[in-house]
């Protein structure tokens, strides 16, 4: 089993805290996005699709997409349990998990894919016919940005974990959101303290330097 992976991309970096908290190891090859060889032949043998990560099992199988790959080790190492528990416990760690990508993840995704030189002609991810860049759309997610903010920022002004009381994987589509928009020059708003507290709260877990 080995790991195709970007250290300063966000979705490997998502599967690289769940291994982490997991406790698991799994050795890794480093893909270079920003140069395009995961456009080269090479590694669209191994994944047809461009996209990072991208796991590859021993029988040849291979999983590409984050949560997937997620969802294929927490079926291996149930413990600690990182999808939540029983069935309320799991349908909400679902919802945010959900609601972090759609609302926030993809919207930070949004800014950086339509404003990054690298991508003028790569908006779409992974091995997407060439796609132009659309300013437009990134100021429409930079303009989506704060009602994310707000909703995460109330919904942690109740909890001490984005699903619930528990750290989930959820939390870790979050943490990775965050550290994503910085890349693109936006942080969290000063009034949002319930996820500043938060944030710096994922900064002390070992896992947060995966």
């Amino acid at each position: 089993m080995r790991l195709y992976n970007m250290k300063a991309a966000t979705n490997p970096r998502r599967v690289r805290i769940f291994l982490a908290e997991k406790g698991v190891e799994i050795p890794m090859v480093d893909i270079d996005i920003m140069s395009g060889e995961n456009r080269s032949d090479a590694y669209l043998a191994i994944n047809p699709r461009g996209t990072l990560p991208a796991l590859e099992l021993d029988d040849g199988t291979v999983i590409d997409e984050s949560v997937a790959i997620c969802r294929y080790i927490e079926a291996l190492h149930p413990e600690p349990p990182l999808f939540g528990t029983g069935a309320l416990g799991q349908a909400q760690v679902e919802q945010w998990q959900r609601r972090v990508e759609l609302d926030g993840f993809f919207n930070v995704a949004g800014i950086f894919r339509n404003i990054a030189p690298q991508f003028a002609t790569r908006a779409a991810p992974g091995a997407a016919p060439d796609t132009k860049q659309i300013p437009e759309l990134a100021e429409r997610s930079r303009a989506l940005l704060p009602r994310f903010f707000s909703i995460v920022d109330a919904q942690l002004a109740e909890h001490e974990f984005i699903a619930g009381e528990t750290y989930s994987i959820a939390d870790i589509t979050l943490f990775c959101t965050i550290g994503f928009a910085r890349w693109v020059k936006i942080g969290i708003p000063d009034d949002c303290r319930n996820l500043n507290r938060w944030n710096e709260a994922m900064l002390t877990r070992p896992s947060a330097k995966a």
